[in-house]
């Protein structure tokens, strides 16, 4: 089983909303909980962007393009991170990856999901 599962992709029109989960169901709590969590995203024929990310101690950071739009949470007795998506727009179309780093400098990635908005 891999480290982290994404979930909650799909097809969504203009200014609607999806709710992604990245969950790491082979971590407990006391190594998930000090990991920073990301999302990032690869548009068609793009390179994968940072999206949001939330450290340890729960400090967020968002890229430009979905600030006011975008809520990353964590929620570490489920070992889970949320990427709450709202007023999407075509251009937020792309394959979602969830990721962790860890203290010992290593990372793990989640397989994707897929985004799609149409207008």
């Amino acid at each position: 089983q891999a480290q982290l599962v994404e979930s909650g992709g799909g097809s969504v029109q203009a200014g609607g909303s999806l709710r992604l989960s990245c969950k790491a169901p082979r971590q407990i709590f006391s190594v998930f909980s000090p990991t920073d969590m990301a999302w990032f995203r690869q548009p068609p024929g793009k390179e994968r962007e940072m999206v949001a990310e939330i450290t340890s101690d729960r400090r967020t950071n968002y890229a430009d393009s979905v600030k006011g739009r975008f809520t990353i949470s964590r929620d570490n007795s489920r070992k889970m991170v949320v990427l709450q998506m709202n007023n999407l727009q075509p251009e937020d179309t792309a394959v979602y990856f969830c990721r962790q780093d860890r203290r010992d400098s290593s990372a793990y990635w989640g397989q994707g999901t897929q985004v799609t908005v149409f207008s």
